[in-house]
């Protein structure tokens, strides 16, 4: 059964005040989280959320490649933008995606969100998360609170959402709200990119919520065991495949990344 997310990642006191003649304050219960657990094989490294959900994964010997194939798509958005100036991951996993993009342009602002404090702590330990400086920034806060801010509209060139609880099965945050939020957060050519679990119900509600927000939605094949990352335009683009395969090949070429690849995924749709 799929765990709510208010009751592994933030349960908070729902309780009525005492009726008394001098009333306590309210006890501020503090958000509770699964337990944060490690696993290694073959050289690479994988974080849990207590469960056998892999949440993200670090090969050891390459700490700043983005080892799962579905992490590697969350970065197809480089098809159309090579030189992003700001750059925002909701929800850290193991910092993958966040140490690649600070790696690979270093000219653009990158801001992880995370709820989980145990999460930062071990990615700063355990998956060579480098400290936040002034174009890295790793912020302890709720993914909704921070596309709900009015302060970061229009200013994200692209926007990568993995946000899922110990269960693994369906994104935290999937509302039609959320994704125009989300929307709301991007320039004018900005792209988002969101893992979604193509096996599970909650596929077609997340689904249906990003067209509702996007004016276009391509989703790349299905890998893994159920991995979909779905790629949602602001604005809706014309499928160029001449100038995507040379893209893909630049991108090839300057990171490994499998670019052609996404290429094939989205005009094979």
């Amino acid at each position: 059964m799929l765990i709510k997310r208010k009751s592994i990642e933030k349960v908070e006191s729902s309780r009525p005040a005492a009726q008394a003649k001098a009333p306590a304050p309210a006890k501020v219960r503090k958000p509770k989280y699964a337990p944060v657990t490690l696993s290694e094989f073959d050289g690479v490294r994988y974080l849990h959320f207590g469960t056998e959900w892999v949440q993200g994964a670090m090969r050891i010997r390459k700490p700043n490649w983005p080892e799962l194939e579905y992490a590697q798509q969350m970065m197809a958005w480089m098809l159309w933008q090579a030189e992003p100036r700001r750059i925002a991951q909701l929800g850290l996993g193991t910092a993958a995606l966040t140490k690649f993009c600070y790696a690979t342009f270093p000219q653009a602002q990158v801001t992880a969100i995370e709820l989980n404090p145990s999460v930062i702590t071990i990615c700063e330990t355990m998956f060579k998360l480098p400290p936040n400086d002034e174009r890295l920034q790793v912020l302890e806060q709720d993914a909704l609170d921070f596309v709900n801010d009015k302060a970061n509209f229009n200013t994200l060139d692209a926007l990568q959402v993995d946000l899922y609880d110990a269960t693994a099965r369906g994104p935290v945050l999937d509302t039609p709200e959320f994704y125009q939020s989300c929307n709301a957060c991007l320039s004018d050519d900005g792209i988002m990119t969101v893992n979604l679990f193509g096996d599970h119900p909650s596929y077609a509600r997340n689904l249906k919520a990003i067209k509702f927000a996007f004016a276009q939605v391509i989703c790349l094949p299905q890998v893994h065991d159920g991995n979909v990352v779905a790629i949602a335009f602001k604005r809706k683009r014309e499928i160029d495949l001449p100038a995507l395969t040379a893209r893909a090949t630049q991108i090839v070429a300057e990171t490994k990344l499998p670019a052609k690849s996404w290429v094939k995924g989205i005009t094979a749709k």
